[in-house]
């Protein structure tokens, strides 16, 4: 796990260093144990590194094989290198390093687009051509590794992270009203290609963007899962069985490292069954960690007690971190400077401050993110089953507010159209999901998981140097559960087939607890010192000066902002002060 960067000049003109230098000093902590630039021609190519596999500078990026006449710069992990090397050794191939960066060259030197076909794992990479000069830039099918875009005067710029694009001083800084528009809409979820700013744009999961010199470009998307029930004689004891199968296979794969891996273990379903799984397979003294903040009210701030049982069950070696409320705020800034894109969620102090102290014992772990959305453990699905307008039951259930609403919040020249209902539309129009609760999973599988919850822990653990992989995003396991009957996914409150699975790996308290959440209540229930800390943000000039926010509206979310939660359950005065955070805090 890696930063990335890169400049590619379509004017004939002479790439540099510069603004690689620039990117990649802003992502040093996504890769504390190295940086390299490699400048050639209309190229330039950056990269911050975070060893993991081949520890030594054999796999130092960028890398160069003069040999193939390629170069490159990799972020990720391709969990199946060994066994693609072995293939590729077979086919003649020669290799100088032990690491999966070569293995990357070498496949697409022998598969060209193909290769990404045969990855198993999670990337984002260029691959430069000597010869012909070409770029591509590719993304893997779930979105997990970030890949930022900005078009400048004669070329392009691309990072893994926004700011890093910032950096340079040659981005377009104006607001996308599209984007705007989703930021408060759909729970500020941003689908690729949109971000906040005109002069951003996102890779696409699932898709390769070719480049040739003079700027000329084709992009294509190289997966698409049908969410449909292609079996409907298949019996649960098999759909069980599959699943399982399936994960230990998911969780084995994300063991591959040379470094030790541990768990975040929040201590309900999902990462439980990691930790168990794990544990089956015979990892000894595994590392769990668990982070717990204080109550607000009746709202609890920890789920201790279940973690607990995870860990005294499978005997790991548990932290558990609680964080008070003060230290919470003290780093709100600091979180949101941690965020390439702005995001509302309440968790996102509770991933950056558990990854900095994840990150004094551990730089892998596995994380149980993705699960809700691939086995329907959410709340608006059980509606979902029996909808006749597909369309409007689900904007009613999962967006944080309507178009009303919206225009009653930004100032008249942000209002416009309602982009967020449009993309649902457009979304469950596509072929490849039938029923209405198909089309709502593969709408929260391939664009919401994307955009929120995998960002989410992308951004806050890369900020610390530690590398999160998601079992339950392996992108064979996603495309199993696309084809299980949704009535064994949504049944008794949804999850029950992961549930089912997951008897025979961990204890019954754990499946059959009330779901839960990852709770920072004082980012919900604002009071005191956070409403203080929310109320500075937006008094600041710059807050004011914006022409975004309706001052009307936004003093009602100031007098009584607990009266104000979306359908979610979040704060809609907290989705307008991380906006304006994230603002200041990038210069914007």
């Amino acid at each position: 796990m890696c930063g990335i960067c890169g400049e590619l000049r379509f004017d004939g003109s002479q790439a540099t260093a510069v603004n690689v230098q620039a990117m990649a000093d802003v992502m040093s902590g996504r890769g504390p144990d190295g940086c390299g630039i490699f400048v050639q021609k209309g190229v330039s190519l950056g990269h911050r590194r975070l060893k993991i596999i081949d520890l030594s500078d054999a796999s130092h990026q960028p890398m160069i094989d003069p040999e193939l006449g390629l170069a490159c710069v990799f972020n990720g992990i391709i969990y199946n290198y060994k066994e693609l090397r072995r293939e590729l050794e077979g086919k003649g191939y020669r290799f100088f390093s032990s690491g999966d960066t070569e293995v990357l060259l070498k496949a697409y030197h022998a598969w060209g687009d193909e290769c990404v076909q045969r990855f198993m794992g999670m990337f984002a990479f260029a691959v430069w051509e000597r010869n012909s000069g070409t770029v591509l830039l590719g993304r893997d099918r779930l979105g997990i590794k970030p890949l930022y875009l900005a078009e400048v005067p004669g070329g392009l710029l691309f990072a893994s992270s926004l700011p890093a694009l910032l950096a340079t001083g040659r981005i377009d800084k104006e607001l996308d009203p599209v984007a705007l528009n989703h930021y408060f809409s759909f729970h500020a979820v941003v689908p690729a290609p949109h971000t906040l700013l005109q002069g951003v744009r996102k890779l696409p999961p699932a898709t390769l963007l070719r480049l040739e010199t003079d700027g000329t470009r084709g992009q294509w998307e190289y997966w698409n899962p049908e969410f449909n029930c292609l079996e409907p004689d298949k019996s649960e004891g098999e759909w069980r069985d599959e699943v399982l199968a399936a994960l230990r296979t998911a969780v084995d794969r994300r063991m591959v490292a040379d470094v030790p891996v541990g768990v975040l273990l929040s201590g309900g379903l999902d990462s439980s069954l990691v930790v168990g799984l794990l544990a089956e397979a015979g990892a000894r003294d595994l590392n769990t960690f668990s982070i717990g903040f204080e109550a607000v009210g009746d709202e609890a701030g920890d789920e201790f007690r279940y973690s607990d049982i995870v860990a005294k069950r499978f005997g790991t070696v548990h932290h558990k971190i609680s964080i008070s409320s003060a230290e919470a705020l003290g780093n709100l800034r600091d979180c949101a400077r941690a965020m390439s894109e702005p995001m509302v969620s309440h968790d996102n102090i509770g991933f950056y401050l558990l990854s900095r102290e994840v990150a004094k014992h551990v730089t892998v772990v596995q994380s149980g993110q993705g699960a809700d959305e691939v086995f329907a453990g959410y709340h608006w699905y059980p509606p979902m089953m029996d909808s006749r307008d597909a369309v409007a039951d689900y904007a009613r259930l999962f967006r944080d507010r309507d178009h009303a609403d919206y225009a009653r919040l930004v100032e008249a020249r942000w209002g416009g159209e309602d982009h967020s209902l449009n993309f649902i539309r457009a979304g469950f129009a596509a072929p490849g999901a039938n029923r209405a609760i198909d089309k709502a999973l593969r709408m929260d599988a391939l664009t919401m998981l994307v955009d929120d919850p995998v960002k989410r822990v992308d951004n806050m653990t890369m900020a610390w140097g530690l590398e999160a992989r998601v079992p339950f995003l392996d992108h064979e396991l996603v495309e199993l559960a696309a084809r299980i009957p949704a009535e064994l996914k949504v049944r008794d409150g949804g999850k029950y087939i992961l549930k089912e699975a997951a008897r025979s790996v961990i204890p019954y308290e754990v499946i059959d607890r009330p779901k839960g959440y990852f709770p920072v209540p004082a980012l919900k229930y604002l009071r005191g010192p956070f409403l203080d800390f929310v109320t500075e943000v937006l008094d600041q000039p710059a807050a004011r000066q914006r022409g975004l926010i309706r001052r009307d509206y936004l003093d009602e979310l100031l007098r009584a902002p607990e009266e104000h939660i979306t359908p979610l359950g979040g704060s809609k005065l907290w989705q307008v002060a991380v906006l304006e955070l994230w603002m200041q805090e990038h210069g914007l």
